[in-house]
C-alpha cells in the first residue's frame, strides 16, 4: 500500500512538474493564434476567442520570415556536418592514434573549455574579417565546425573500439581512411546522433555570433531577425508568439523525433567512457 501511494505521489509531482515546464509554450502557441491585442487583456485568455493564422501570414508575408528560415537551415545544417566530420576525425585520433604531444594536447583543449566564448569572439571577427568571410554564410559556419566538448564526447566514446579490432584491419591491408570510414565510423552511430543534434541545436539557437557576424540583413538567422522584429513591434505579442512558435519549432520536432537516439547515446557514452 505504501509503495502505491508513494508510485501515485511520484507520478502525480512529475505530472505538475510537466505542466510548469509545459505551459509557458502551450500559452505561446495559443497566443500565436490570437488576434492584435487579444493577449494583451488582464487577465491574459488562455485560448484565443477567435483563432486566426493572420500573425503567421504576416511574418511570413510582410517581414519575411520564410528567408530568415532558410538562413538557419542552411547554417545549421553546415555547421552540424563540418562538425560531425571534424570532431570525428579529431576525436578518434585523441582516442586510438598514437603521435607525439597527444595527451599534453588534449588536456590544453580540455583547459580551454573555462575560457568563456565571448572572450574569442573579437579575435575571431578579426580573424574571419582578415579572410573576407565577413557577412558571409562562411563565417557564420566556420567557427563550428569543430568544438572542444564534441572532440572530448568522440574520444570518449572511440575508447571503447577494440585495438585489436584496428590492428586486425591494418593486418589485412587497410589503411587508415578506410578503417576510420568502414570500422570505426559505423561503432560511434549512437553518439554521432547525439553530437548532431547537439551541433545542430547549438548553431540554431545561436544569436551572439550571427549578429556579430551578420549585418547584411538578407543573411540573418531567425534568433537575429526575430529580435529585430521585437524591436520594430514591441507590443504585439502575438506576432512575437508566432515568430517564436517557428523558431522553437523545427529544433523541437527534430529532437523529439531523434530523442530515442539521443537518450541511448548519452547513455552508452556514459557506461563505456
Amino acid at each position: 500500500m505504501n509503495t502505491r501511494v508513494a508510485a501515485v505521489a511520484v507520478n502525480a509531482l512529475l505530472v505538475a512538474l510537466a505542466i510548469v515546464s509545459l505551459g509557458p509554450l502551450l500559452w505561446m502557441l495559443s497566443v500565436s493564434f490570437m488576434q492584435t491585442g487579444e493577449a494583451g487583456h488582464f487577465p491574459p485568455p488562455l485560448l484565443p476567442a477567435a483563432p486566426t493564422l493572420d500573425n503567421y501570414r504576416e511574418l511570413f508575408v510582410r517581414a519575411g520570415m520564410g528567408r530568415y528560415l532558410v538562413n538557419s537551415f542552411i547554417v545549421s545544417t553546415c555547421v552540424m556536418l563540418l562538425s560531425l566530420l571534424f570532431n570525428t576525425m579529431a576525436g578518434y585520433a585523441f582516442a586510438k592514434l598514437r603521435f607525439k604531444g597527444r595527451d599534453r594536447t588534449f588536456r590544453a583543449l580540455l583547459a580551454a573549455l573555462v575560457i568563456p566564448a565571448q572572450v574569442a569572439m573579437m579575435p575571431l571577427f578579426l580573424l574571419l574579417k582578415q579572410m573576407g568571410l565577413v557577412n558571409t554564410y562562411a563565417g557564420a559556419i566556420v567557427p563550428g565546425m569543430a568544438a572542444i566538448f564534441g572532440i572530448f564526447l568522440v574520444r570518449q566514446y572511440a575508447r571503447s573500439i577494440p585495438d585489436e579490432l584496428l590492428e586486425a584491419a591494418r593486418i589485412d591491408g587497410a589503411g587508415e581512411a578506410r578503417i576510420f570510414f568502414q570500422i570505426v565510423l559505423p561503432g560511434l552511430k549512437p553518439i554521432l546522433v547525439t553530437l548532431a543534434i547537439f551541433s545542430f541545436l547549438g548553431a540554431w539557437n545561436d544569436f551572439m555570433w550571427p549578429l556579430i557576424v551578420l549585418s547584411d540583413d538578407a543573411l540573418q538567422t531567425l534568433p537575429v531577425a526575430l529580435a529585430g522584429l521585437s524591436r520594430e513591434h514591441v507590443m504585439d505579442y502575438e506576432l512575437m508568439m508566432a515568430g517564436s512558435v517557428v523558431t522553437i519549432l523545427p529544433v523541437l520536432l527534430l529532437f523529439l523525433a531523434l530523442q530515442r537516439y539521443y537518450i541511448q547515446g548519452l547513455l552508452l557514452g556514459s557506461v563505456k567512457g
